[in-house]
């Protein structure tokens, strides 16, 4: 099919394409029964099934997960000796953090005066379902045939990371193996610009307990002898960055330079709202930072909020750290210098209790391939630009699964989430734009894959 007739096909899907994606953003699909109905994730899992049946594909199926969660699989099968192609997404979302935070309604879909859609999930991951969808409608011939052969797989359980389809991906090889793997739960480093995702950092992540007392005391009364578990905890976290802001752990280099595409300093600020005057951390460029390098967050601090607090001395404090990990170095062995870190740090013999919590590899996705070259072609075809390629600092474990269980797949992430779209955050939004060029791009990376191939 020519890339005009693809790209007229795709423009007048769009006003379904929004159908599609208001019936969605309705489902209040969190995977978290303490925030909304799990039948609201059903309802969502069986509009999938419904949907892309529709679109061509076959034995669209709903299968419980080991977390409980529903995944969706289905399949279309493509000429002989075309390439197999699997299609990821995820339809759970994440809680409203507020409804009062938000500017239009939380589950509808509605147009901002900015031309975006707002939704919870109008980005994330939605908006990447009806890419999918849209890409599938423009691409089927008229008999019902797709020149590739198609697998699909829509998780339930993404955003609570429970691990539902990292189970189920090893269990159900056979049903998902494919050359090419396209994980689209990322997106542009800007509107309007491709951009292939081609690392994410890992995670390894720990609590530490620091215990002084038996019991508080009077600040007034013991202070000044005492030990302070609190004084304590800052001076152990406070180790683990430099003046500059640099995440310094014993044994761990932390030197790391971005290969791509650079991101600069003023567009960072923008996209991360930093407060005018407040300088950027650390010594390395910005992509280095965030892709490149470690970086220890302290998630949560247990001790008395200021308001309503008294004049005493803390016995005892926790504190939750999370260590981003990027490629090139292992999360286990990141891990374990940080307790080492931390461990040597503990002023006063305070008693201290270290507990690692959890820990996940960083993945490197393909630069090289005839799936990379395909997909390349079918961005810059689609964008009318060259792309980019960006690191990110979350992590998406299942892409280590996928890497593990087909070892032999080229393994790409995009999609139409870009700065813009406040994912996890109150006013989520998607560009209309962005949805349209990312189904473009699929329906060209699909077709372009498969003549080169055969």
């Amino acid at each position: 099919m020519p890339t005009s007739e693809l790209k007229a096909k795709i423009a007048e899907l769009m006003p379904q394409c929004k159908t599609d994606l208001s019936d969605l953003v309705a489902f209040r699909s969190v995977a978290d029964p303490a925030s909304q109905p799990i039948s609201e994730c059903h309802q969502a899992a069986d509009w999938i099934v419904q949907k892309f049946t529709e679109a061509g594909l076959q034995e669209m199926t709903r299968h419980r997960t080991s977390d409980g969660s529903d995944c969706v699989t289905g399949h279309a099968t493509g000429p002989e000796g075309a390439p197999t192609v699997l299609l990821y997404c995820h339809y759970d979302v994440q809680p409203p953090l507020g409804e009062d935070n938000w500017r239009t309604p939380v589950w509808q879909l509605t147009d901002g005066d900015d031309g975006r859609w707002y939704g919870r999930g109008t980005a994330d991951s939605k908006g990447n379902i009806v890419a999918h969808l849209t890409a599938l409608r423009a691409l089927r011939a008229p008999d019902g045939s797709f020149p590739i052969t198609v697998k699909f797989l829509a998780e339930g359980s993404e955003e609570q990371g429970t691990g539902g389809v990292e189970d189920f991906v090893p269990e159900h090889a056979d049903l998902l193996r494919a050359d090419a793997i396209c994980v689209v739960d990322v997106g542009n480093e800007a509107i309007g610009q491709p951009t292939l995702t081609t690392s994410l950092r890992g995670m390894a992540t720990v609590d530490i307990t620091l215990s002084a007392l038996v019991g508080p005391l009077h600040s007034g009364v013991f202070g000044g002898a005492a030990p302070d578990a609190l004084t304590g905890l800052i001076q152990v976290l406070a180790s683990l960055n430099d003046g500059e802001g640099n995440t310094t752990i014993d044994g761990l280099d932390n030197n790391g330079v971005w290969p791509g595409s650079e991101y600069s300093a003023e567009q960072f600020r923008t996209d991360a709202n930093v407060l005018d005057e407040v300088e950027l951390v650390g010594s390395g460029c910005v992509a280095d930072m965030l892709w490149s390098r470690l970086v220890a967050t302290v998630l949560g601090i247990d001790v008395p909020a200021v308001e309503g607090s008294v004049s005493a001395i803390q016995a005892s404090v926790r504190a939750r750290i999370s260590l981003r990990v990027p490629p090139l170095i292992d999360a286990h062995q990141a891990q374990d210098a940080l307790v080492s870190h931390l461990e040597a740090r503990v002023p006063w013999h305070l008693r201290a209790l270290i507990e690692r919590i959890d820990a996940s590899e960083p993945f490197s996705g393909s630069l090289a391939g005839p799936a990379f070259e395909a997909m390349r072609a079918a961005m810059e075809e689609s964008y009318g630009r060259p792309i980019a390629t960006q690191g990110q600092g979350g992590s998406i474990p299942l892409c280590n699964v996928f890497q593990t269980t087909f070892p032999d797949a080229e393994i790409m992430l995009y999609g139409v989430e870009e700065p813009q779209c406040l994912i996890h955050a109150p006013n989520e939004s998607v560009a209309p734009s962005e949805i349209e060029h990312i189904a473009l791009t699929e329906a060209l990376f699909m077709r372009n894959y498969s003549a080169a191939q055969r």
